[in-house]
């Protein structure tokens, strides 16, 4: 019998439908369109929780009450204090470099400076958040030509995090929309940049190897640096007379419109729908905003009739891009600040991963020859 000998063709190429073992952290619901972390409904969480009580979820199954909240943001920005005084990263942090590079690269020195060794805890894990979002949003400020903005302890993140980075005080508007980005990007089951630091792990190597194994799987376009594209798509587009046939062109030529379709949702993203109501209150920029909606309505039509057969529609990175314009953030740093939330993911899973330690090691299908 013929056997297909190009394995890009192969069906199991991308694992589609494969399970690699059970797990207590994320459901990502594609068909109903849903998003649970650990038992709380994503679009719930993100009006009632900021964006570390959702960490601790993630971490310990459990929201914090008042005292573990203090205790676990005094851990977070003693690290995020410890990245900005070390040497060692601050050398890393060159502006000019690939920001996903110099990301990766500081967490690397991180992980030295903090000797981790085999296994893990949720401290380790309040660390890395720390080291990550302390790296970006010192990278920011370097970028950006600015000294950067204190710390402060009774402050949000999101708060420091922006604070930091511009050297100023960010409105309560723009805080809410990266905390609401945080949360809803925090987590997403078993997804490339997730498996890769499950794997890395599962060879008893440290957490903060599979961090930085899953900020490179993060760096590809295909993954992580979807909203920067799409910002890109709306500045080509231009205006809304020009948005279907700007489309249609894209489409008949083959290529990919970024901003939807999904590997796992086959409705509309929860994710979407939750940063769209996000956008619609920021609204700063209701020009833009208004092109943005009538683009993706425009798509969306031209999807169905092009590939009917096809489910697709919007997805995160659609509204992430809009939520991220109007907060005035660098689009070099859309993709590191998509790290720093999903470090609250990648952990969790890497802890888990290290509770219930079992190399990953699957199976290949060989298409090559045999010998005669």
């Amino acid at each position: 019998m013929a056997t297909d000998t190009n394995p890009r063709m192969h069906p199991g190429t991308g694992l589609e439908g494969v399970s690699i073992g059970p797990s207590e952290i994320g459901l990502v619901d594609g068909e109903n369109g849903q998003l649970i972390y650990r038992g709380h409904d994503a679009e719930v969480l993100v009006r009632e929780h900021c964006f570390e009580e959702v960490a601790h979820l993630l971490w310990t199954g459990r929201l914090p009450n008042a005292a573990e909240l203090a205790e676990l943001r005094a851990t977070v920005y003693a690290s995020m204090r410890h990245v900005a005084e070390e040497p060692a990263t601050l050398a890393t942090l060159d502006p000019a470099a690939l920001p996903m590079d110099v990301v990766r690269s500081a967490i690397s020195v991180w992980a030295q400076s903090r000797r981790l060794e085999e296994g893990g805890t949720p401290a380790d894990a309040q660390a890395a958040l720390g080291a990550i979002a302390g790296a970006v949003a010192l990278l920011g400020a370097r970028r950006a030509g600015v000294e950067p903005g204190a710390i402060r302890d009774e402050d949000s993140l999101a708060r420091n995090y922006l604070r930091v980075m511009r050297g100023t005080e960010p409105t309560d508007a723009q805080v809410g929309a990266l905390d609401a980005y945080l949360v809803l990007t925090a987590e997403h089951g078993m997804n490339a940049s997730t498996f890769t630091g499950r794997v890395i792990v599962s060879t008893a190597s440290d957490l903060g190897s599979g961090l930085v194994g899953a900020i490179g799987a993060l760096k590809g376009k295909l993954h992580g640096g979807a909203p920067s594209h799409v910002s890109s798509m709306i500045d080509e587009i231009g205006t809304k007379d020009n948005a279907e046939p700007w489309l249609r062109e894209k489409i008949e030529a083959g290529e990919r419109l970024m901003g939807f379709g999904h590997r796992v949702y086959k409705t509309y993203d929860p994710r979407a729908r939750a940063l769209g109501e996000v956008a619609e209150r920021l609204g700063s920029d209701d020009e833009r905003l208004g092109l943005a909606r009538h683009v993706e309505q425009t798509a969306l039509r031209l999807l169905h009739e092009y590939k009917p057969d096809r489910r697709l529609y919007t997805n995160v990175e659609y509204y992430a891009a809009a939520v991220l314009e109007t907060i005035d953030l660098d689009p070099g740093l859309y993709t590191p600040t998509f790290a720093v939330s999903r470090t609250a993911g990648w952990t969790a899973h890497m802890l888990e991963q290290m509770a219930y330690p079992r190399l990953i090691r699957p199976q290949v299908d060989y298409v090559g020859p045999m010998p005669e």
